[in-house]
């Protein structure tokens, strides 16, 4: 394992609470929230593109944590965040790819699909939409990678998504294990999915999108990857004190910072998997392994007996393993005790 995840910072619409908590325009929050998402570590910020008139019916329940976010409707949650369009979009867009991270936004609508196409170079599909097929067809269309989240769902469902992608798109896909619970408690995050899905679709790619609480050593993230995952992706917000549905379960810059210095770390001690001697071994290697070595002083013709040597370091002289072909030869020459044993010693 020697392939860091590809890090996605959900932003989300978080940058609407932070704009009113520091008193600035809501597209300064958004500059500062990605600008500070690339500072910690990611690869990729996300945002989600939306109008709470094509999202959700006006009735529809909340099924969030109404203690930590108390909008009792999915449309009067939406109605607060959904007022960005496409120009503010590509402004953010233009910002991102200024500062060297790569942009992206999850559509909810079709008109929203449309217009990211000039900006992303990877679709993102809510566990939301996994069996809005119409919709994923229609992006799928566009023949750009795909990640798709898939929380809330049964396997069939998910390759019936697969299925429609694939029918259009010949593009690699990524396919994420969600879990759509606001937070996800650690004993529902099933991270044992990863390997289930990575040996259902073998050829593609396989993520882990996040709702788990931030532990203080992103432990859960690790193991994900660990278990496989590729993309790593989880809410992002500049401070976690901050009411909202989006601020209590994600990860502030702190925990990026940790999460990607354990994935650095990860990455960098899984190594190989084909055994062998590594170079910083070579020189241990020869000094600590052991060789045949005359215990006594011997005379030249003298013959070599089993009480005449021991089994030493270090291993620069006949290995152990000729210890059978050593015993019964002439010593060629006279040796001191102690003398670590070489071929050119004895009598062929």
């Amino acid at each position: 394992m020697n392939k860091k995840p590809y890090v996605i910072a959900e932003i989300g619409v978080n940058f609407y609470d932070t704009s009113l908590e520091k008193n600035i325009s809501p597209m300064e929050a958004a500059k500062l929230y990605v600008k500070v998402a690339k500072e910690s570590g990611a690869n990729a910020v996300k945002f989600q593109s939306y109008k709470a008139e094509t999202i959700v019916s006006k009735k529809s329940p909340a099924y969030w944590d109404t203690k930590k976010e108390p909008t009792t409707t999915q449309y009067g949650l939406f109605k607060k965040f959904d007022h960005f369009n496409r120009d503010e979009y590509s402004e953010l867009y233009e910002y991102s790819k200024k500062i060297g991270i790569d942009f992206m936004s999850t559509p909810f609508d079709f008109s929203s699909a449309d217009y990211l196409d000039e900006m992303v170079d990877i679709y993102k599909v809510s566990s939301s939409d996994l069996t809005n097929l119409p919709f994923i067809k229609h992006i799928a269309k566009k023949n750009k990678p795909m990640y798709i989240s898939t929380g809330a769902s049964y396997i069939s469902e998910i390759e019936k998504a697969v299925r429609e992608i694939r029918s259009v798109n010949d593009k690699k896909m990524c396919i994420m294990h969600c879990v759509l619970s606001y937070p996800t408690k650690n004993e529902d995050a099933n991270l044992n999915m990863i390997k289930h899905l990575k040996n259902i679709f073998p050829n593609d790619k396989i993520g882990y999108s996040d709702h788990t609480l931030p532990d203080k050593t992103m432990t859960i993230l690790t193991t994900a990857y660990l278990f496989g995952a590729e993309v790593i992706e989880k809410h992002f917000t500049l401070d976690k004190s901050l009411k909202g549905n989006d601020h209590y379960h994600a990860m502030d810059p702190n925990d990026l910072k940790i999460a990607v210095e354990n994935f650095d770390l990860m990455s960098m001690i899984g190594g190989n998997y084909e055994k062998t001697v590594l170079d910083c071994e070579l020189v241990p290697r020869r000094e600590a392994r052991r060789s045949i070595v005359i215990n006594k002083d011997m005379k030249k013709g003298n013959l070599i007996k089993i009480d005449d040597i021991l089994l030493k370091r270090p291993g620069t002289g006949i290995a152990p393993e000729n210890l059978e072909i050593v015993l019964g030869k002439k010593i060629n020459k006279d040796i001191e005790e102690d003398t670590v044993l070489q071929w050119e010693d004895i009598l062929s």
